[in-house]
């Protein structure tokens, strides 16, 4: 029988060609923990070090609730191996490459994501998206009677710039917010806002975040000479929704559907508005039967 020494072990160990490189993404174990870091199991000669600041540790936890004992994950090498043998692991920049890649995704979906406000400076505020840091400018920040007050708090924001090469995060909590609301609209639901400006063609009409259009050929059924003279800036106005646009935000409005005449809303518009709601359930009604 071939005998296998110590020596022959050692030898043999040598001679195994582990490929780990600078770069290189690889699958560990985390078999120790202490306050400096993890060592991490990753097949080599001699277990894999991962320091505390190359972990995304969240407030309030530690360490060990990121990195249990023995558990399983993939970790990124920062440095080759040293005099000993050791190579040492990011977790952190793994995530955050990963979140880069996520938030690129999001950006072009429109998708929201949630952040922490940590500062604010002239342009607007400065945020943590899971250590990423994110810039809100000033014109997309909403609901705020100031900036500082904000400081802190978390919000939901859409992405409009993810840029990974040059770490540039932009987020609007306005947008995000506005698509929030959008999505509580439906066809042919009646919805209830105010008259924030009056167009040549149009009314827009403030839905509390979200901008509806009510044109002048869907205020009536006879034709509208003007509409100054039947509603101002500030007048409160019930309509159907006609159309949703979500690329632009916008609402398509109704009030012509409202009328039992043509003309009504020109002669007895708060006759309507007080029987809005009793006839938009009979529209509902009707629609209903017809597509039965």
């Amino acid at each position: 029988m071939t005998s296998f020494s110590h020596d022959d072990f050692l030898r043999a160990l040598e001679q195994h060609d582990y490929s780990f490189e600078v770069g290189q993404t690889v699958r560990g174990k985390v078999v120790n923990l202490d306050s400096d870091g993890a060592y991490i199991d990753i097949g080599g000669k001699s277990t894999a070090f991962l320091p505390a600041h190359e972990v995304l540790v969240p407030p309030g936890k530690k360490l060990a609730d990121v990195l249990p004992l023995r558990s399983d994950r993939d970790f990124l090498i920062i440095r080759g191996q040293d005099a000993e043998g050791q190579i040492s692991l990011s977790l952190k920049r793994l995530e955050i490459k990963a979140l880069w890649e996520r938030y690129q995704a999001l950006q072009e979906s429109q998708g929201a994501i949630d952040v922490r406000v940590t500062g604010v400076n002239k342009g607007g505020l400065t945020v943590d998206a899971k250590g990423i840091r994110g810039f809100i400018p000033r014109t997309h920040v909403v609901g705020a009677e100031t900036l500082e007050s904000l400081v802190g708090r978390t919000l939901t924001v859409t992405i409009l710039e993810a840029d990974p090469e040059r770490k540039r995060l932009v987020c609007s909590q306005k947008i995000a917010q506005r698509q929030q609301r959008f999505q509580e609209f439906d066809y042919g639901q009646l919805v209830q806002g105010t008259v924030r400006d009056i167009r040549p063609y149009g009314l827009m009409i403030d839905l509390t975040g979200v901008l509806g259009l009510l044109h002048i050929n869907d205020f009536s059924e006879k034709r509208v000479g003007s509409l100054q003279a039947h509603v101002q800036v500030g007048t409160p106005i019930k309509a159907i929704v006609t159309n949703l646009d979500a690329e632009r935000g916008r609402i398509s409005l109704s009030t012509r559907l409202l009328e039992n005449r043509p003309g009504e809303m020109l002669d007895s518009f708060d006759h309507v508005m007080a029987e809005a709601e009793e006839r938009a359930d009979r529209i509902a009604a009707k629609q209903n039967l017809q597509a039965e």
